[in-house]
């Protein structure tokens, strides 16, 4: 029996548009969960860059400053709101649970994420987007291009759908199942939100030695680009002094210092050496305005029972408030230990709490506790072994 060769014509070509539009389904419903899932994972580090953003808006538009800065009080709750949006939608898509509706919400967060991109890229105001957290990091340009290559997916998936046509959960079943996954992805965020994030990306994550990771791991190894006689070459070691220096670029970044930023001081001078020797204690208040202050009974009978431990436990206080705000608030806190001071960004990489202890042993961290999770004295003793 022949084919009609009307459907000859058809079925061959409708084959791989079929297996396109169903990859660019899968990879942006597993983009859109992944990207959500890394920042759920620290709801504070995203809040952090939202506040970032929110600055940078209330600066460039003045007239819409108390706007921005509404928003920036509420970043934590935004935090999670917009990260389990990207979970929720993505499973949605996923499951191809109500498609249509689904494709329009995903449009509107891709547009509001590219434009986010693009103003970061055209007018370097955020040198990191943190659209995967700290867990991957992209450059300004990597990552509008990498919000257009999603919307390339999502018009691709967009107008093929009848490919998509099959829905995996629909009816009753399918409200239970998006209200579990609701559920869940806003549960990952507040339980991180409360505690310590589930997976630390950071420089300062226990088990890490921060004096080695402030040093290079090899030599460096430059490229100099340089002109003479009006020719422009490229060395890779630095030539006579006949040639005129225009730029440098590091052959090997990846060698480079880890930990850039870190510095410990008081009136005294600088405590960073000291600070990265023996066993300490450390806790850390970012800022006193916002810091917790429910728990300095605990606290105290930590930094008390540490400064009689069998260890040698070092207790002390870094904070990045001024001396003055912290003198009140060490006062008020009943804090009879040490304190130094530290840069607020510093502070608020090496732990998502406020306040929040950090556990040293020459320099490697051994420990950190949330101040919903402060351990006992034995507990701490327990990670110094």
């Amino acid at each position: 029996m022949s084919v009609p060769s009307s459907i000859t014509a058809v079925a061959p070509a409708s084959h791989p548009l079929r297996t396109l539009t169903r990859v660019c389904w899968f990879l942006l419903g597993a983009l859109f969960i992944f990207s959500g899932l890394i920042k759920l994972n620290d709801p504070v580090g995203t809040a952090y860059k939202l506040e970032e953003y929110f600055e940078v808006f209330a600066v460039s538009l003045p007239s819409l400053a108390g706007f921005f800065l509404w928003f920036k009080g509420i970043a934590r709750t935004m935090s999670i709101l917009m990260s389990s949006a990207e979970v929720i939608l993505g499973a949605a898509l996923l499951l191809r649970w109500n498609l249509r509706i689904v494709l329009w919400a995903l449009f509107g967060l891709l547009v509001f994420f590219t434009f986010l991109t693009f103003y970061s890229a055209a007018f370097d105001k955020v040198t990191d987007c943190g659209c995967f957290g700290d867990f991957i990091k992209l450059k300004p340009w990597t990552s509008f291009f990498k919000d257009l290559f999603l919307l390339a997916l999502w018009a691709i998936v967009f107008t093929h759908q009848r490919f998509l046509r099959h829905s995996f959960v629909r009816g009753t079943f399918g409200v239970m199942t998006m209200t579990f996954v609701t559920a869940i992805a806003i549960g990952i965020g507040v339980r991180a939100l409360g505690h310590l994030p589930y997976f630390d990306f950071l420089p300062y994550k226990v088990g890490n030695d921060i004096g080695k990771l402030m040093k290079a791991s090899a030599p460096l190894r430059y490229q100099y680009t340089m002109e003479k006689d009006g020719k422009t070459e490229e060395f890779t070691t630095y030539p006579d002094s006949t040639w005129t220096y225009k730029s440098m670029t590091a052959l090997n970044p990846e060698a480079g210092p880890k930990i850039t930023d870190f510095k410990v001081w008081n009136d005294e001078g600088d405590y960073t050496p000291e600070l990265l020797r023996g066993n300490k204690l450390v806790l850390i208040i970012q800022n006193v305005d916002k810091a917790d202050r429910d728990r300095y009974d605990q606290i105290n009978k930590l930094l008390t029972d540490a400064k009689t431990s069998r260890r040698g436990i070092t207790p002390l206080v870094i904070t990045s408030s001024s001396p003055a705000e912290f003198d009140v608030f060490r006062h008020s806190a009943n804090l009879a230990v040490p304190f130094y001071y530290a840069d607020a960004t510093v502070l608020k990489s090496i732990i998502r709490s406020n306040p929040g202890f950090l556990l040293l042993k020459d320099g490697v961290v051994k420990g950190k506790y949330h101040y919903h999770d402060i351990p006992s004295i034995g507990k701490v003793e327990e990670k110094l072994q």
